[in-house]
């Protein structure tokens, strides 16, 4: 049984808090001229090399950070995990999105039961259906092969199949597969987005995708009958059963919409949303645009590091020593955010992506016990691709709040490039700044290399970078689809070891329902006041003033099923 003792009353957790006032007193300058402890900091594992030399810590911090796990139960928390136990212990359910890219024999029970083969079920089921589609067995109702595809979904439904397949967009491989062919994703219930995604698209060669385990979520039904109208009014309703299909539990509801039941594709309650990418909601619309063979790869670079976070001790465990250092950085030094810096366009959406998995996993106030934290949990992440960002958020960086980084590099590129007479390859020039940046940040320019460059002296303030500022580095072998899944696992797991050491329920989130709720309410006066002239009542004076003068504004539309956004 979990224990309502907390993290911060153990020994390893009052040791270090003790030991950062030490660390304070060391420059990373002076860290990093130790090559004994920047040997120790680096790992590689299957091609990939994490380098945290530039965190501001020493070889003994990172054994007291190893005995806080031990503290933590790090060990027994992950083999819970994969065991099947339900750690999430608030919605009683298991938390086994590992199970979605385990091998085939591969034996991950949940209330005592083999989930792999209900898996690869669904797997089997989704590559016999983008076969055909992609193939051109399956066609829309006027016999056109369908070689677009919009999937409808948001949050987790959305997030990580928009970074997964953005990645791939330009990997040769990928790419090859996918000619001819669209993949678009439709979240926002703003019109706007809707008429977007539409936007160049014929109804005749259009497969939409609804996501949804339980097909009420209201945003993504309304977008799915939005597009079931387009359809519709293009192609009659009984084009619905060849150009929709679903990814739900929720057959009954399935059926109800007039998708064929047989063309839903399941996943489980044990599929927390913002890490379901690996389940049918990313892999039937990427399976769809790229082939299942290329999603399969992504599959085993994911399930690579699964293995690797539950049999590799912490000393070498990539997750596990990401998840150690982003508590240092919180919970220790009091940093509160987190820069994510892919130097790689191919990864622009991965900080979205994983915004949602770190801020809705680990943004709680209590613990798994319900016990209020009398520390912070949880970090507001945030980034851009290189070198982008370093036009943007940069300075701050590097002159202002101290935010910890995450540079991830790639060795080769997806699309190499050398212009004839260039001193190095376009690529090399990415990387430049990938391997100088984490050095500026750690060294820094003091106000005597100014005063010997003869910077003037009402200047010196200006150009001095105090440094000191905490970095890790991970280099990735290349961007393939093995790769990208690699990449989305670390992250996964690294924020599930913050959770397990924090002692919060990573796996619920509680804190998205108070506003669903609210919406609700303003959902219904909105009706009555559009179709009863009914006046708004029941709110505070503020939303009471903007609701009145929305309504005034004449914003809305009578309702007409021939309207759809204009294109």
């Amino acid at each position: 049984m979990a224990s309502t003792a907390l993290i911060c009353d153990t020994e390893p957790w009052k040791d270090l808090k003790s030991h950062v006032e030490d660390i304070k007193k060391t420059h990373l300058r002076n860290l990093m001229n130790d090559v004994d402890r920047c040997k120790s900091m680096m790992v590689e594992f299957d091609g990939l090399i994490l380098d945290y030399t530039r965190q501001c810590a020493r070889k003994d911090t990172m054994q007291k950070l190893f005995k806080l796990a031990e503290a933590a139960r790090i060990d027994e928390k992950i083999n819970r995990m994969f065991n099947g136990e339900r750690i999430n212990s608030t919605e009683n359910r298991s938390v086994l999105h590992v199970a979605l890219r385990a091998a085939r024999d591969t034996t991950i029970c949940s209330d005592g039961k083999n989930v792999v083969p209900d898996v690869w079920n669904v797997l089997d089921k989704i590559n016999d259906f983008s076969e055909k589609v992609r193939s051109g067995s399956w066609v829309g109702a006027t016999g056109k092969a369908l070689k677009d595809v919009v999937a409808v979904g948001i949050g987790g439904s959305f997030l990580g199949p928009l970074f997964v397949h953005t990645a791939l967009q330009t990997d040769p491989e990928a790419a090859e597969y996918a000619k001819g062919r669209q993949l678009r994703f439709l979240a926002n219930v703003d019109p706007i987005d809707v008429a977007r995604n539409i936007r160049g698209l014929n109804p005749e060669t259009t497969l939409v995708v609804v996501v949804s385990k339980t097909f009420t979520t209201a945003e993504t039904m309304l977008n799915a009958r939005t597009l079931r109208e387009w359809i519709s009014a293009a192609l009659g309703p009984q084009a619905i059963a060849k150009h929709m299909v679903a990814v739900s539990t929720n057959l009954p509801l399935v059926d109800k919409f007039g998708i064929d039941p047989a063309n839903a594709f399941a996943f489980w309650d044990w599929v927390g949303g913002r890490y379901s990418v690996c389940s049918a909601v990313g892999v039937l619309p990427l399976s769809l645009q790229y082939g299942f063979s290329v999603v399969h790869k992504f599959l085993n670079g994911a399930a690579s590091i699964d293995n690797h976070f539950k049999s590799t001790p912490f000393e070498k465990n990539i997750p596990v020593l990401l998840g150690l250092l982003s508590v240092w950085n919180v919970s220790f030094f009091g940093y509160p955010a987190r820069a994510i810096l892919p130097y790689s366009q191919a990864l622009e959406k991965f900080a979205p992506h994983i915004q949602q998995v770190s801020m809705e996993s680990n943004g709680k106030g209590v613990s798994i016990d319900g016990v209020p934290l009398p520390f912070e949990a949880g970090e507001i992440d945030f980034g851009e691709p290189g070198t982008n960002g370093q036009h943007s958020f940069y300075q701050l960086i590097h002159q202002g709040r101290i935010i910890p980084c995450d540079f991830i590099g790639v060795m080769k590129t997806q699309q190499p490039v050398y212009l004839k007479g260039e001193v190095v390859s376009n690529h090399d020039e990415l990387m430049s700044n990938f391997f100088a940046q984490p050095d500026a940040l750690a060294y820094g320019k003091t106000p005597e290399q100014l005063l010997s460059e003869k910077v003037p002296n009402h200047l010196i303030p200006h150009k001095t970078f105090s440094g000191n500022r905490p970095s890790l580095s991970l280099l990735l072998p290349a961007l393939s689809a093995y790769n990208i899944g690699q990449l989305l696992a670390i992250y996964e797991h690294r924020i599930a070891v913050e959770g397990f050491i924090w002692g919060i329920n990573s796996f619920d989130q509680w804190g998205v329902e108070l506003g669903k709720s609210l919406a609700s309410q303003v959902r219904k006066q909105l009706n009555l006041s559009r179709t009863k002239k009914e006046p708004v009542q029941g709110f505070n004076f503020s939303t009471t003033t903007l609701l009145t003068r929305y309504l005034e504004a004449e914003s809305g539309v009578v309702a007409d099923s021939t309207i759809l956004p204009k294109m």
